[in-house]
């Protein structure tokens, strides 16, 4: 399965065949990423971090696989000390980083970016979001998570939040439904998923279900995966205020819940999730941040040619 060199942009482009894959060569990698063995597998190798909106998770964990595999890392820094404030377009900034690194990671908040900087450079790009239009990596944590923690085939998830610009549940819903997932989608209408995804995901073979209600689609599931409302993705900050705290989970609310039930959150959270429900078997969302770091560690492994 050829890798090396390739862009990471969408989800769109990756088989099942691909993403399972990838996962068995994150699971290889689990012990170099908690520090139990070391590695030089990427000793020589550069990865340029550019990020023109905030991110820790994301970007720490990509470091932190560069690191743990030996290589090293330049980071973009504050977008407000680089040229990128004199009006560098992002295109010419593309074409200066690539000659200094073997591989770039970029997030940038307008849907498109990492395909346009993927015109302009020769080494691999990796798409770590774009607006609000893909996750890839992010997706595959995900998916990683659900792997380690639930299962993936016949799984039965529910999406809740912001369906409308959450970028990381449109990646997930593309990539299960390779696995026939049989997926619910909970949000206040204003935050429906577009119909153009629901269409394009039941064409690839998997079960939709719509519901604004939590409680009414939990105790059915193997997974609820919250997602934050971003306030920071809306127009209007009259129409945030509309629908701000309209989804919340307590313990009150697991109370009839499948035993073997994982609740799954990319993060930052906000009040979506209560605290109390970290100390439960239910929480899997700083295991889920910790995953971020060896499926990194395979993607760049496999791009940059060390693995196959």
């Amino acid at each position: 399965m050829k890798f090396k060199e390739q862009h990471i942009i969408s989800m769109r482009e990756f088989s099942r065949e691909m993403i399972d894959h990838i996962l068995d060569a994150a699971e290889k990698m689990e012990p170099i990423a908690h520090g139990k063995q070391k590695s030089d597998l990427l000793a020589g190798k550069v990865l340029a971090v550019l990020f023109f909106e905030p991110s820790t998770r994301t970007r720490m964990s990509f470091e932190t696989a560069m690191l743990r595999l030996g290589g090293d890392v330049l980071n973009l820094g504050s977008v407000d000390a680089s040229s990128i404030a004199k009006g560098e377009t992002l295109a010419d900034t593309i074409r200066v980083v690539d000659g200094y690194v073997d591989a770039i990671v970029l997030r940038h908040p307008k849907e498109g970016a990492a395909q346009l900087a993927s015109e302009f450079a020769k080494v691999p790009i990796l798409n770590a979001g774009d607006g609000a239009g893909h996750h890839p990596t992010q997706t595959l944590l995900d998916l990683y998570t659900i792997r380690r923690e639930s299962h993936l085939d016949g799984l039965k998830i529910a999406l809740a939040g912001d369906l409308k610009y959450g970028r990381t549940v449109h990646s997930l819903c593309y990539a299960l439904s390779l696995y026939g997932a049989q997926i619910t989608l909970i949000s206040p209408k204003e935050l429906r998923m577009p119909d153009e995804i629901i269409s394009d995901i039941i064409a690839r073979g998997a079960k939709i279900i719509e519901t604004d209600s939590i409680e009414d689609a939990i105790n059915d599931v193997d997974v609820l995966y919250m997602t934050r409302i971003q306030k920071e993705r809306f127009p209007d900050p009259a129409e945030y205020q509309k629908v701000a705290n309209k989804l919340k989970i307590t313990i009150e609310t697991l109370k009839d819940v499948k035993p073997e039930l994982k609740i799954m959150h990319p993060l930052p959270r906000v009040n979506e999730i209560d605290t109390k429900i970290d100390d439960t078997p239910h929480a899997c969302y700083f295991k889920q941040a910790f995953y971020g770091v060896p499926v990194r560690m395979a993607l760049l492994g496999l791009v940059l040619g060390a693995i196959e």
